[in-house]
């Protein structure tokens, strides 16, 4: 897993670098319509927990309103009413995660691996669960493409936090731990391709 995990690395920076070059005027856009639509940073950063429990401050534009985690759950449902109108826009292409390609410049994540969780999740973890902590966060993993859809599927429960706890959070650690144990340079790169074609369609 070692050996993997340097080469992983060299993948992910072969990708990282001269796409932030070339996706510098998405970055400079997407920073004008956020501005457009009112006052607020273009960036939010939020704590995640990453490789071995480690905290990090992940990077995204923002699509909320500010302060909007003060002001409902941890996961968004639906048409929630805290993402702006432009948040809309950059959720549905998930624009709104290209950020995060400065944590993986930072090595604080990967392009392909199980997505961060908030401190609050994590701690609900069982211990077998917690293996998920030892493989580097993603910006996608085989799960976040199979739950694409996952506010809409919360948002018809009366109680998504809960369902979100008991239900999709242990099926997506279940996928993400299956996949990692056989995970290759060329299983990440389909996983790329699939995550841009399900964006696509």
């Amino acid at each position: 897993m070692r050996r993997f995990k340097g080469v992983k690395r060299v993948f992910d920076l072969l990708f990282v670098i001269p796409g932030l070059i070339v996706l510098v005027p998405v970055f400079v856009g997407v920073a004008v319509l956020i501005k457009l639509e009112g006052d607020g940073p273009v960036f939010f950063r939020q704590t995640r927990v990453g490789y071995k429990g480690k905290l990090f401050k992940i990077w995204k534009f923002r699509t909320m309103y500010v302060d909007a985690e003060k002001r409902g759950l941890g996961i968004t449902v639906g048409q929630d009413p805290r993402i702006t109108r432009a948040g809309r826009v950059l959720r549905k292409l998930k624009l709104d995660e290209l950020p995060q390609l400065v944590n993986v410049l930072l090595g604080e994540m990967s392009l392909v691996g199980p997505r961060p969780e908030l401190l609050r999740y994590v701690e609900k973890y069982t211990d077998q669960q917690r293996a998920v902590l030892l493989y580097s966060p993603g910006i996608t993993d085989p799960a976040s493409i199979q739950f694409r859809n996952e506010s809409e599927i919360l948002a018809g429960e009366s109680d998504p936090d809960k369902v979100y706890i008991e239900r999709i959070m242990p099926e997506k650690i279940r996928i993400n731990l299956h996949y990692a144990t056989r995970a290759g340079v060329f299983d990440d790169l389909a996983v790329i391709f699939k995550t841009i074609f399900a964006i696509a369609r």
